[in-house]
């Protein structure tokens, strides 16, 4: 791999996670541009790990105040971290779900999934849900204070989707929360973090890879270069989707959608297909 092409995967990597774009689909769609398959799973571990460093670091004192409150709460009982309490919770429900039921998913469906005709129709799905909930749904006012274990259920079941390249993890627990009647920076907050353990998760079941010794054949300048740019374009997205969501749409990441999804019908082999080296 080289450097350029490193950096490349690195910036689709960071950009595309937390956006509701499918940063599977992206990197998916990389690679048949590219025509390279990455050897094994290990350096989607080291893309993913520059984005799960990039979030903790921009949560790091929500982190905080969460774990704080849930221990508190446990222990002293204070009716004032009752909410964080429960939010944390709602986060390892979310997260049991999506680990089991995506494990299962990803298993049944296998390598079938990673072709330019699937990820063109998720990412319609994607777009039209996006749009369904902005444009038909009426954004709830429910905050953490409010919320329940069947939002944890209902995010959770929408957050297993994004096994799919093309299934926007983000637009999927976003586009979840909202529609069970979160306002937007609980929705926006409960997403974020709930990306963590699952992003975690995922890596720590790839980690066995690692042993093979499959990063040796990249080189060890492409993984730092692929490291960094993922976590700089990472905390950027975070940064700018928080930004745009209090004050922007998401109608535009489902028009985006729509054009890519037209542009990998158009431009990408219709056999092409990903497989793991």
């Amino acid at each position: 791999m080289s450097i350029v092409e490193a950096f490349i995967f690195g910036v689709v990597q960071g950009i595309a996670e937390f956006l509701p774009i499918s940063s599977t689909a992206h990197i998916v769609i990389a690679q048949l541009l590219f025509g390279y398959s990455f050897p094994g799973l290990s350096f989607e571990v080291i893309l993913h790990i520059g984005s799960i460093v990039a979030v903790v670091l921009y949560f790091r004192r929500d982190i905080i105040q969460l774990i704080q409150a849930f221990f508190r709460y446990i222990t002293q009982k204070r009716r004032e971290d009752r909410p964080e309490f429960f939010f944390a919770i709602y986060i390892v429900i979310a997260t049991i779900i999506t680990g089991l039921l995506g494990i299962m998913l990803e298993d049944v469906l296998a390598e079938t999934i990673k072709t330019p005709a699937f990820i063109a129709a998720s990412l319609t799905v994607t777009g039209f849900f996006l749009i369904l909930i902005e444009r038909y749904h009426k954004i709830g006012d429910r905050t953490e204070k409010e919320m329940n274990v069947f939002d944890a259920v209902i995010v959770g079941l929408a957050q297993t989707l994004a096994v799919l390249p093309g299934i926007s993890r983000s637009g999927s627990t976003l586009i979840a929360a909202l529609y069970a009647g979160l306002n937007r920076p609980t929705a926006v907050r409960f997403s974020f973090l709930l990306s963590i353990p699952v992003i975690l998760g995922s890596s720590v079941l790839a980690f066995d890879d690692l042993r093979t010794g499959s990063l040796a054949s990249i080189g060890t300048m492409p993984l730092i270069i692929a490291l960094v740019a993922s976590f700089i374009t990472s905390w950027i997205g975070i940064v700018w989707l928080i930004n745009f969501l209090n004050k922007g749409r998401l109608i535009y990441f489902a028009l985006y959608c729509f054009l890519l999804a037209i542009l990998v019908v158009t431009l990408v082999d219709p056999a092409a297909t990903i497989q793991t080296e």
